[in-house]
């Protein structure tokens, strides 16, 4: 029997894949510093678990509408309208298992079969992957190293638009390059999608994880509301990964196909989770607060230690958990062939697992400098340190 063709153009989130060469090393005996996958290693705060668990015992088990209740949903057009300078109906506001499903959906309402979707690129394999899946064309544009950080290839974003365009997707304070915006950028992208009609997927996951600085969203620039999704996730900073919630804001008209393609999906997502949801917007933040203060002292300690690596070198980000250093010189002190190559050794010798450039995206035309991603949110700041110093003498032993 045939599988759908379609099923060629399916991938996959390639940090699991190096999970998997991390499991096995480490289920022979070795130690393993999971640098590879960005989980977050913190419960979830009392007050959070106490509402899920109430739920649950108030028989709030069965199904509840499509789009999210409605509790949530008003909970969520404040929260996430007053942080943006935005004001939000909850009707604009579409809860979802995560935030992945908000990707799938968006490619699915507004991308027909031969459509061009521009995507980052390094950037959440995701992205690429849904658009192809779909039957779209994914054109990919790139981010430039400078002294402020990498920053978005305008020159070659305003190349790759044609007519058969249609969307942009967009991810400030970035995953996996850690890149923010300066206002001049986001106004540039803003401009782009207005002048050649382009829907936007603002993916908004790391929105709220940063250590100074204040975020802004494209859907608050003049113009931008009526052709802006914003992805929004829970996972990131009240440490609900595996809880799966998020939502979509979209413009009223998007937002009702959402909630079509929730209940053909679906059907709704989890209800008790959901009250778990209004709990963490509604509740205490001192536990997200926490959180990043825990957050910024393994930054700083990762960012010291790869700085003091021979051939590695990375800015200290002003967001997100990742860095992602240019170990180029490093890759060629070890004599590696390649970047999968010195992942593969540096887990053999050091223990410290990390993903590669090339797990977020096709490496485009004319790169000439090697990257990994380290992703500091689920090791303590005691076991970075042990980890990076460990690759930093193995590297300084050649």
């Amino acid at each position: 029997m045939r599988l759908a063709s379609r099923l060629d153009n399916l991938g996959t989130e390639t940090a699991f894949a190096v999970a998997a060469a991390a499991a096995d090393w480490k289920a022979r005996g070795n130690e393993v510093y999971p640098f590879h996958l960005g989980d977050l290693d913190f419960p979830l705060a009392g007050h959070i678990v106490e509402a899920m668990n109430k739920a649950i015992a108030d028989g709030r088990t069965g199904y509840c509408p499509g789009p999210g209740i409605p509790e949530l949903r008003e909970a969520l057009a404040d929260d996430i309208g007053g942080r943006r300078d935005l004001q939000l109906d909850p009707a604009e506001i579409t809860v979802m298992t995560g935030g992945k499903p908000v990707i799938t959906k968006f490619i699915q309402a507004v991308m027909n079969p031969g459509d061009e979707v521009l995507y980052p690129n390094p950037g959440f394999p995701i992205y690429e992957s849904q658009i192809e899946y779909h039957g779209g064309v994914a054109r990919s544009y790139r981010y430039l190293p400078t002294q402020d950080g990498f920053r978005i290839d305008l020159d070659q974003v305003r190349e790759l638009i044609t007519d058969k365009t249609v969307a942009i997707i967009y991810n400030d304070l970035q995953n996996p390059i850690s890149a923010e915006s300066t206002d001049q950028e986001r106004e540039a992208i803003a401009q782009l999608a207005q002048e050649h009609d382009l829907w936007v997927l603002s993916d908004e996951a790391y929105f709220e994880m940063r250590y100074e600085g204040e975020s802004r969203s494209i859907a608050s620039l003049p113009g931008m509301r009526e052709r802006t999704v914003i992805l929004y996730t829970f996972s990131k900073k009240f440490a609900m990964t595996g809880s799966r919630l998020g939502c979509a804001v979209a413009p009223p008209d998007l937002s009702k196909v959402f909630g079509t393609m929730n209940t053909n999906d679906e059907s709704c997502t989890t209800h008790y989770v959901q009250w778990a949801g209004i709990a963490a917007l509604r509740g205490p933040q001192e536990s997200g607060q926490e959180t990043l203060r825990t957050l910024q002292g393994r930054r700083d300690a990762a960012v010291e230690l790869v700085n003091q690596t021979s051939g590695m070198s990375v800015q200290t980000p002003r967001s997100t958990f990742y860095l992602f250093p240019d170990v180029t010189e490093a890759i060629q002190i070890v004599q590696a062939d390649g970047l999968a190559d010195f992942a593969e050794q540096a887990l053999h010798h050091t223990g410290v697992s990390f993903c590669t450039r090339n797990h977020f995206g096709r490496p485009q035309p004319g790169e000439d400098r090697r990257y990994i991603r380290f992703a500091y949110s689920g090791l303590p700041e005691d076991r970075i340190r042990e980890g990076l110093t460990k690759l930093r003498d193995w590297v300084g032993s050649f």
